[in-house]
């Protein structure tokens, strides 16, 4: 009986998939060549050609010039939204981010950009600001291990925050949740929205992502001890460096 090509080089992508999965291929090793899978797997050039383009664009591997095709190291960044307004241990006074990344023991790192903008309608809703009012945000683009991981824009009612650190070019080493804080507005809720899409232009060259890597965007409208918004947090998050883990417990 002759099988469909469509289902060969998905068979194919399904056994190299396995190995990827199971360690058997590790990150950085190469994968056989089009002339040693075609042999292996009795199949065309065109079919082992279908087949790694399927792993390309689920971002397992990535075609380099004179390696051929190579795992990519997939070492994602564990994310417990949950904990970032956790107080941290005694005597650490560290940005949410930098302080989650150096628990797994890498090495964060930020370019920050401050602006003063009139926010898209998404944005102005979200914090509820009237027409003509201003925010302040913070343009983050975040590093681990020195590799470009994900995008942060952090919007504050300008009114709010213009007399502050916030407002400032530059790090807060103790973390904005905190300067909020001493400013009477501590975050007590927070509504989180989650979405995956595929990247615009500007996000895959800022973020240096490999063809076909879809990102997660995440939402999070940060409130006070009043219930009034005082910061919206969009971060966008290469789905292939980021795993989203909540923690549920009812006792």
């Amino acid at each position: 009986m002759k099988v469909a090509r469509s289902v060969l080089y998905q068979q194919v992508a399904s056994e190299l998939r396995r190995a990827i999965y199971s360690g058997v291929l590790g990150p950085g090793a190469q994968l056989p060549t089009e002339a040693q899978l075609m042999e292996d797997h009795g199949v065309s050039r065109n079919t082992v050609r279908l087949a790694l383009g399927e792993l390309v664009n689920e971002g397992l591997v990535t075609r380099t010039p004179r390696r051929g095709t190579v795992v990519r190291d997939r070492r994602p960044l564990l994310i417990y939204p949950q904990r970032e307004l956790e107080p941290q241990p005694s005597g650490e006074l560290r940005e949410a981010f930098a302080y989650a990344v150096a628990q797994e023991g890498r090495a964060p790192s930020q370019y920050i950009e401050v602006l003063t903008v009139s926010p898209v309608e998404e944005i102005a809703s979200r914090l509820e600001l009237a027409d003509g009012e201003l925010a302040v945000v913070r343009r983050r683009l975040r590093f681990v291990d020195g590799q470009p991981y994900n995008t942060n824009d952090s919007y504050y009612p300008r009114d709010l925050v213009a007399d502050s650190e916030i407002a400032r070019p530059g790090d807060i080493a103790r973390g904005a949740n905190r300067v909020l804080e001493e400013l009477g507005h501590a975050q007590v809720r927070v509504v989180d929205d989650i979405w995956a899409r595929m990247p615009n232009q500007e996000e895959a060259e800022r973020l240096q992502l490999e063809l076909g890597t879809p990102v997660m965007v995440y939402v999070r409208v940060g409130y006070d001890g009043a219930d009034m918004p005082v910061r919206v947090a969009v971060s966008v998050l290469p789905a292939d460096k980021h795993l989203i883990r909540y923690e549920l417990d009812r006792r």
